[in-house]
């Protein structure tokens, strides 16, 4: 099944339902009855995007289009890549980034939507020997809005990728990320955090496959649900066999802030190899009461005092961003949502 190709012909049944594992929580066959028309061409002006001070090369797809980022061996830069949905319609948007032999990019990607579009963005990133990548995601789509985000990754011997994904869900939201390891020293780190309110979704989905030996992975995903949200984390690690002394750590942690709010989690590990050490761990409650109380009693209102303790809670993913810049825009878009 494939959304793209959904999105193309306009027939529903190529769209994922229940009925497929991976996407049994975020099912758009039963949501989607009649795909919308095609997205219209976008003439109108936009307003500036979350990264945009922060970047002088800048990628923006409007109602669907096609991006190629290049990154010649031994280079450095910083991207900024919008990916913008206006109106109703529905498309696809396919980009796609190399790095060379000892690339350094940083890259700074939204998702932004004003109505019930529906839209997929296909990633193809590749880094060769000795590059280094970290992506920045912030999903900030429509409440109304179906968007899709689906990034392959290919990582080469000594690579070193970063990734953290901020998203507030949608009608429905899936960021996926897979990644081949190649071992070889090279190395994944897999960070995420989601604010879910209203009757939001949002779903993330990872796949990390260690295919060689010496490769780490570091994963750190936390979230919040409050009203009658509901968000999804799915994470699979993978040791081929022969992976041998693959180091891989995953962790999912959530906070449920109202009875009618719901967090479906999936962690696993799947481990070919003798010679290993992986973990993962899951945990999924309320707020600590006690700390609230302690808050209280040092005079904090109780609506500050919960939006404290979740930012901080929060804030354990987001130091973990490596750009500073990057890394201030998100704790103040986070603590924009958490303060309402």
């Amino acid at each position: 099944m494939s959304v793209a190709a959904a999105i193309r012909t306009r027939d529903v049944g190529e769209l994922p339902s229940r009925r497929d594992e991976d996407w049994r929580w975020t099912d758009l066959r039963g949501l989607i009855r009649v795909l919308p028309d095609a997205s219209e061409a976008f003439t109108g002006t936009l307003i500036a995007g979350p990264f945009d001070r922060l970047a002088a090369d800048h990628h923006v797809l409007v109602n669907g289009g096609d991006a190629r980022i290049e990154v010649a061996a031994g280079k450095k830069t910083l991207v900024a890549l919008r990916l913008v949905s206006r109106g109703a319609g529905a498309h696809a948007s396919r980009v796609t980034i190399n790095l060379g032999a000892g690339a350094r990019l940083r890259l700074l990607e939204s998702y932004e939507s004003d109505g019930a579009s529906v839209c997929q963005t296909a990633l193809t990133i590749t880094l060769a020997e000795g590059a280094a990548l970290e992506r920045i995601v912030l999903a900030q789509d429509h409440e109304d809005a179906v968007s899709v985000s689906q990034a392959e990754v290919r990582l080469s011997s000594t690579a070193d990728f970063g990734q953290t994904i901020v998203a507030s869900g949608a009608r429905r939201q899936r960021l996926e990320t897979r990644v081949v390891h190649p071992g070889g020293r090279a190395s994944a780190r897999m960070d995420g955090v989601y604010l879910v309110a209203d009757k939001r979704h949002t779903d993330h989905t990872t796949v990390v496959t260690h295919e060689g030996v010496d490769g780490t992975t570091s994963q750190l995903i936390k979230g919040v649900a409050r009203d009658q949200a509901r968000a999804v984390f799915q994470g699979k690690i993978i040791v081929s066999e022969g992976a041998d002394r693959t180091d891989a750590r995953m962790g999912h942690h959530a906070l449920i802030l109202s009875d009618r709010a719901e967090v479906d989690a999936k962690p696993e590990l799947e481990i070919y190899a003798d010679d290993v050490s992986c973990a993962h761990g899951n945990t999924v409650g309320a707020m600590d009461e006690d700390a609230l109380f302690y808050a209280r009693q040092r005079g904090i209102p109780e609506p500050e005092a919960r939006a404290m303790l979740t930012e901080a809670f929060i804030g354990q993913v987001i130091d973990r961003i490596w750009f500073e810049d990057a890394r201030k825009v998100v704790r103040k878009w986070a603590a924009e949502r958490l303060r309402v």
